[in-house]
């Protein structure tokens, strides 16, 4: 499993083992793009969006933003006893900014792809 955060400091964490984290600095300074390029490449695939109000919601990752704004088609609520008035909704926009997290299935990471991404990004290119 993957998460990738929004907090000022993000801290990714991949199921392997693997662990870093960057402040929002960085993040600002174009690590945004890095993952904007990441999730486009899995646009029709399941994650689960967890915001900052603890809601978490799963669904098919339809779209997501330069400003990392994702629509999500297919949804349901992971703790649907907690949040039954969002039994209904079926699509959904969910705002960059209210993020904490994105689960990514396992399958969907290419971790040697991130490793390179992330040292070019460190090195300025």
């Amino acid at each position: 499993m993957v998460l990738l955060s929004s907090h000022a400091s993000a801290t990714f964490v991949f199921g392997f083992g693997f662990r870093f984290e960057i402040n929002l600095m960085f993040v600002l300074l174009g690590f945004v793009q890095l993952f904007f390029s990441y999730f486009k490449d899995l646009v029709g695939r399941e994650v689960t969006v967890e915001l900052k109000n603890d809601l978490a919601i799963r669904g098919t990752l339809h779209s997501v933003d330069q400003y990392l704004n994702i629509k999500l088609e297919n949804t349901r609520v992971v703790d649907q006893d907690k949040y039954p008035h969002m039994l209904s909704v079926r699509n959904c926009f969910i705002r960059g900014s209210v993020v904490r997290y994105v689960q990514l299935p396992p399958e969907g990471v290419d971790v040697e792809l991130l490793h390179d991404a992330t040292r070019r990004e460190a090195r300025g290119g």
